[in-house]
């Protein structure tokens, strides 16, 4: 019976990855900061049959992350960990990020991943079995350039979650990399720009368990624009700047998912 813990859970990706795993026989153990949005993503979980524990926790409080991570492996063992909590970046008017948003985003997105991802590393290496999946973006191959702190947290976990994956792997620990385009979510909505071959929540939550399923290292989608974003870094600089106009946007106020 699988044991499944899930950040930023209380809306999204992560709450649509929540409501995919739900069924009899799976527990599930849901983060976010909030508690109300979340209790309701558990409440339609428990709906379908799954057993459900929430805790509101900030991922950046370190030690806190980690005696939790630690209690609820200790007590139940996790199966899977899928560290999704994250921001967004950019500016409101389309201006230069500002220092106190670029380090808002590193330490949530970089930082707060790893503080989640890194204790269960450690179990899961000791005991020889799990799996753990860092929740990246396109945004890591292709970066935006109205988003550099978001792109480069985003390629950070790109390039750590493939180190630890080829150095996990003779440990029996599958890591695995998770890099969307783009997704129809609250946070997705604060983006005012083009936003080609979106999808909805629940389709990336399939997308992503099946990857993981099958053990793929990057799970890149959709297809088509996943290509595009890997064939960035092949062009010339003056032929991706041009195509990365088209990706311009504003960003609201609204930092948190």
């Amino acid at each position: 019976m699988p044991v499944i813990l899930i950040t930023g859970a209380s809306s999204g990706i992560g709450a649509a990855l929540a409501r995919h795993y739900a069924a009899p026989g799976t527990t599930l153990v849901l983060n976010a900061r909030g508690p109300e949005r979340l209790e309701a993503v558990a409440e339609a979980c428990r709906g379908k049959g799954a057993t459900v524990e929430t805790r509101a926790l900030d991922v950046r409080d370190r030690d806190d992350v980690r005696v939790w991570i630690g209690e609820v492996d200790a007590r139940i063992g996790l199966d899977l960990v899928i560290a999704n909590a994250g921001v967004n970046g950019g500016h409101p008017q389309g201006g230069l990020e500002t220092e106190e948003t670029a380090f808002l985003v590193l330490d949530v997105n970089l930082m707060g991943a790893l503080n989640v991802a890194l204790p269960a590393v450690a179990r899961m290496a000791e005991r020889g079995r799990g799996q753990i999946a860092l929740i990246s973006s396109l945004a890591a191959y292709a970066p935006l350039p109205d988003a550099p702190a978001y792109s480069g947290t985003k390629a950070a976990l790109l390039a750590h979650g493939l180190a630890l994956r080829e150095k996990l792997a003779p440990r029996g620990v599958r890591m695995n990399v998770v890099c969307p385009g783009y997704v129809k979510t609250a946070m997705g909505a604060d983006y005012e720009g083009w936003r080609p071959l979106e999808m909805s929540a629940e389709a990336a939550a399939a997308r992503i368990a099946k990857g993981l399923a099958r053990d793929e290292g990057v799970i890149a989608f959709p297809a088509a624009l996943a290509a595009a974003a890997r064939g960035a870094a092949l062009i010339p600089e003056s032929w991706r700047r041009l195509g990365m106009r088209g990706f311009s946007f504003r960003m609201s106020e609204r930092q948190q998912r």
